[in-house]
């Protein structure tokens, strides 16, 4: 069965999301629709960008990405079908696929010709369903509109490397359910250029000079468990995404505090690693 996931920051209370499932489902009785989030934070594309990343490629090959995230058309957002990986996204030109795009390089990107673009006050409705209904029923995405060979990136996304190649200036980029603060350093760039060096990750006035492959290894299990009080202190990780982040140990925000509340920070904030 062809699926449709879809990836907004519409909520939970309007009726925006049924609109568009109904309209999803009035089009093919034979799709499945999949909600990745609809809690993305208002035209907040890097963080829609980092959840992308990290959830389209568990569905199958073919499977069609709504996403409504910054979607009016203008002459400067202008709306797209990418494959990519054997994936479809249909999605406004506004720098929310910078993530996936820099390990993976598109197979083609259409710029869409659709004559309701630029009077739709809705277009994840009017366009973007549309654009998704043709692609799961065997339209070729060539017959959608003008082949384009580049696509917006967001430059915050991408870290920075000095000219010395003993710094990462890196930036916040998500904020989890438990107040972690995710940064855009992946593992693979720290690999690269540490070289096994010694390093200190700064961020506001916090300094740490160990990065955890694991929550757990934050433990001595040489200590007895009734010893141990580790609940409430700073750490940092590589998380399952690969990404480096910090993080409060077993974090609750309604108790503790999570790494965003505690350390201060917020989206774009700069995240500091020095190699010695």
């Amino acid at each position: 069965m062809p699926t449709i996931t879809l990836t907004t920051d519409f909520g939970e209370k309007d009726h925006y999301v049924g609109a568009v499932k109904g309209a999803i489902y009035s089009k093919s009785d034979i799709v499945r629709i999949v909600d990745i989030s609809h809690t993305v934070s208002p035209f907040n594309c890097a963080e829609a960008s980092y959840i992308l990343k990290n959830t389209y490629k568990h569905f199958a090959q073919g499977t069609v990405h709504i996403i409504g995230i910054d979607s009016e058309y203008t002459v400067e957002n202008k709306h797209l079908a990418v494959l990519l990986n054997g994936h479809y996204f249909v999605c406004a030109n506004n720098g929310l696929l910078s993530l996936i795009i820099t390990e993976e390089k598109p197979e083609k990107i259409i710029e869409l010709k659709h004559p309701m673009s630029a009077k739709s006050n809705f277009p994840v409705l009017e366009v973007f369903v549309d654009t998704a209904c043709k692609l799961i029923n065997g339209e070729p995405i060539d017959s959608l509109g003008e082949e384009i060979f580049e696509m917006k990136q967001s430059r915050g996304l991408i870290p920075v490397v000095n000219n010395e190649a003993n710094q990462i200036i890196g930036t916040v980029i998500y904020i989890d359910n438990y107040g972690n603060v995710v940064s855009n350093i992946h593992r693979s760039l720290f690999e690269k250029i540490g070289q096994n060096r010694d390093y200190i990750l700064s961020v506001r006035s916090v300094k740490i000079k160990k990065i955890h492959d694991k929550y757990s290894d934050f433990i001595d299990f040489n200590i007895p468990k009734e010893d141990r009080n580790y609940d409430g202190e700073k750490l940092a990780i590589f998380n399952s995404s690969g990404y480096l982040e910090l993080a409060i140990f077993r974090s609750n925000l309604q108790t503790v505090g999570g790494a965003s509340s505690l350390l201060g920070l917020n989206y774009w904030d700069t995240v500091t690693i020095n190699f010695i």
